[in-house]
């Protein structure tokens, strides 16, 4: 049996670390944003088609209810049927003729264009979304209410972090109690604190135009803004089961006209507002998004929009959500199977935990998710770090460790690759035949310690015995200690003093200066 001098494996791990900290290309790293997935397929085609059909069906026999006025001219301008029940109806070939001209490819912009992110194909992203209305204390092992300044720190950990892609509001500011203040506040946070590009909602219709007086001071224009729109609007335009959001539908009807690209947003909760079987839930769920594919294309053909099927899961023994559960990740993963289907840019949620601390459940609860929805191809994986108790509360701390998470995630969705090189057989020939019989120091394996493999920047890879010498470090309290160190730093994203100035003396600012 080989030996290997220890004071060769310690010469040689100082010479890995040296190749691991050296810098990549974008490319060249081994996990980045906008990696094909689409290895997982949980429906058969049988399985597609029949959900498809079924949707068709639902859209033709049911259809929806409660669109605005303005919906509904839209809707039957375009060959909708509105019924004497007021439900409006789309037939098959509506549906179809859309769909035709629907967005296949789009770019969602960042501030800074290096954060740009391609929806195509199957080309896979994670990042931040929901509402909570509480803060994870990790410290304090509590929950307090969320704040404009949780939102800021959010925003500004975010961009520190390269796995996390985009930053959608992850945040309520319950601080601030007028609703179209809280819409203001909500864009210049997330906007102040990262270049990534952000995702936000709108309470109300008659916020828009005023929040995008100040979406068009940030952009430097209102033609720099409609040239690199950085914001999405998230929408829920549909109140599942197969109503539309009245409001909803008219701020969507407004952020159009904007420029702003729109995530179609379904969230039905299987067995309470989607049929309780998983099938069922992604039919109900398909349907409501067509018919959001025929309003904004009727609007707007070939607007940017994301078709984002969100069912949701609920433990049957209580109604209560389980974000966290085995079925939501099959879930997430039939929905994004069907996006393929349909060649459409898809979002869906992932990374949800049901765990109230970054625990050992929620690891499993986020890993699983997170897997399968990268692996299914999902191109918007929303959600995917920080969210604990079912949406309820976000954390920090988690937010740093999902960036680990989904670097794992991430390597699993790049998968395999097959080459003459890789299958190493003349590497094996020189070391087992000529060699040390072992492959710690070969040129191979150290031209490769970057590109291949993928290192966890908090995750503890140590023996025992060097844990033990490092004074035994924990997890969360690293992540805390991230956390401090990063928000200890100005905003990479902060922007220009006299701008700043400009906004502050326009609007009602609320996060200190």
């Amino acid at each position: 049996m080989n030996e290997i001098n220890p004071s060769r494996r310690s010469g040689g791990r100082a010479a890995r670390h040296a190749l691991r900290a050296a810098p990549l290309a974008e490319d060249r790293r081994p996990v980045r944003a906008g990696l094909s997935g689409g290895q997982y397929a949980p429906l058969t085609e049988a399985g597609v088609a029949r959900i498809h059909q079924a949707a068709l069906d639902a859209l033709e026999q049911i259809g929806l209810a409660d669109a605005p006025e303005s919906g509904v001219e839209i809707l039957t301008g375009a060959g909708a049927v509105l019924g004497d029940d007021g439900r409006i109806r789309f037939p098959r070939a509506l549906v179809e003729d859309m769909l035709a001209v629907a967005a296949r490819d789009i770019t969602l912009c960042g501030r800074d264009p290096k954060n740009d992110l391609l929806l195509s194909g199957t080309r896979v992203h994670y990042g931040t979304a929901g509402a909570a209305v509480h803060v994870v204390d990790v410290e304090k092992r509590e929950y307090r209410d969320s704040t404009v300044q949780d939102l800021f720190d959010a925003a500004r950990i975010a961009d520190r972090l390269d796995n996390i892609h985009f930053f959608q509001r992850a945040m309520v500011c319950r601080d601030i109690t007028d609703n179209f203040e809280m819409d203001l506040n909500t864009i210049y946070a997330c906007c102040r604190g990262t270049t990534k590009h952000v995702g936000t909602s709108f309470t109300d219709p008659d916020f828009v135009d005023r929040c995008f007086d100040l979406i068009h001071m940030i952009a430097g224009g209102e033609e720099a803004w409609r040239a690199r729109p950085f914001i999405s609007n998230s929408n829920c335009f549909v109140v599942p089961p197969m109503k539309f959001a009245t409001e909803s539908c008219r701020v969507m009807e407004k952020c159009i006209r904007h420029g702003m690209p729109v995530l179609l947003l379904s969230a039905g909760q299987a067995g309470a507002t989607a049929p309780a079987p998983i099938a069922g839930a992604i039919v109900q769920a398909v349907a409501e998004c067509l018919a959001g594919v025929v309003y904004v294309n009727a609007m707007a053909p070939g607007f940017p929009a994301i078709f984002g099927t969100w069912p949701f899961v609920s433990d049957l023994r209580t109604g209560a959500m389980s974000g966290g559960s085995g079925e939501q990740a099959l879930l997430t993963a039939g929905c994004a199977q069907m996006h393929r289907f349909y060649g459409l840019p898809g979002g869906a949620a992932a990374g949800i935990a049901d765990a109230k601390l970054p625990d050992m459940q929620a690891g499993w609860e986020q890993a699983t998710s997170n897997v399968m929805a990268g692996l299914s191809g999902l191109n918007m994986i929303y959600e995917a770090a920080g969210m604990h108790a079912s949406l309820l509360g976000f954390c920090m701390e988690s937010l740093i460790l999902g960036d680990d998470l989904i670097g794992q995630s991430l390597r699993c969705v790049r998968g395999i690759e097959v080459t003459e090189d890789s299958v190493s057989l003349d590497v094996m020939r020189r070391v087992c035949l000529d060699g040390p019989g072992h492959y710690l120091g070969h040129e191979q394996t150290l031209g490769l310690m970057q590109t291949e493999y993928i290192y966890p920047s908090l995750g503890d890879r140590t023996s025992p015995k060097e844990w033990v010498e490092q004074g035994r470090p924990d997890l969360l309290q690293k992540a805390t200690a991230r956390k401090h160190a990063i928000l200890v730093e100005p905003s990479r994203a902060a922007f220009p003093t006299d701008l700043d100035t400009a906004i502050r003396a326009r609007f009602p600012i609320r996060l200190p200066a």
